[in-house]
């Protein structure tokens, strides 16, 4: 897999976690300093996930969203606007890890600009159903990107993840592919997906896995 990418928070302690339900969040970003808190953390995380992780650093800004989600007396329209925002980043992060090139304009001036534009093939795709629920971000960002689903479940006893239908461009084989599934848990349903992916002919150094938030599997 090229990329991980998920926003970062401090934690909880262990028992107030427990306590609230709180999912545990990983707390790793190459924009961290040597001197930044829970360096030891960052650096042990490093070692399990590789350096394919990229998490948003935190600012107040996703605190902020990540507060609203969690609370519970937070109104359905609000969680939802939250949400969106929270995936809105995730997914321009995403986007940032694809392959560009350098290009040349003129703007209005008459003044060369020496800018970049992304690379053709790239593509979408959300595991059903909670996925589809950052397709709109991605759309919002790449208004003619290609869109595809896999509807995976697991067996709630033995965690075994079943893939009961796939949809892909038929071309996908060729294509950078930004896989889209909110809340990781045992990652079973993931790398079920991976594998459909690589089945289609998908190289895993071209996807791209987009998420918002990971918890441990008791």
């Amino acid at each position: 897999m090229a990329a991980i990418i998920m926003p970062c928070q401090n934690q909880p302690s262990a028992p107030d976690q427990a306590a609230a339900g709180h999912p545990r969040q990983l707390r790793f970003s190459e924009v961290e300093s040597p001197d930044s808190d829970g360096h030891e953390e960052v650096a042990a995380l490093q070692l399990q996930v590789g350096a394919r992780l990229r998490l948003l650093p935190i600012n107040d800004q996703i605190r902020e969203l990540q507060t609203i989600i969690r609370d519970r007396t937070t109104s359905r329209g609000d969680f939802v606007f939250s949400a969106d925002r929270l995936i809105r980043l995730v997914v321009e992060e995403g986007l940032n890890q694809l392959p560009y090139t350098e290009c040349t304009v003129t703007t209005p001036t008459g003044y060369k600009y020496e800018g970049v534009k992304f690379e053709k093939g790239n593509c979408g795709v959300s595991i059903m159903r909670s996925g589809e629920a950052m397709e709109q971000g991605l759309r919002d960002c790449c208004r003619s990107i290609r869109i595809g689903k896999i509807l995976i479940q697991s067996d709630e006893e033995t965690q075994q993840a079943k893939v009961y239908y796939a949809k892909f461009p038929p071309d996908i084989y060729r294509r950078k592919v930004l896989l889209m599934y909110p809340i990781l848990s045992t990652g079973n349903t993931v790398i079920e997906a991976v594998k459909v992916l690589i089945e289609h002919g998908v190289q895993p150094s071209f996807i791209i896995l987009l998420s918002l938030f990971s918890t441990p599997h008791e």
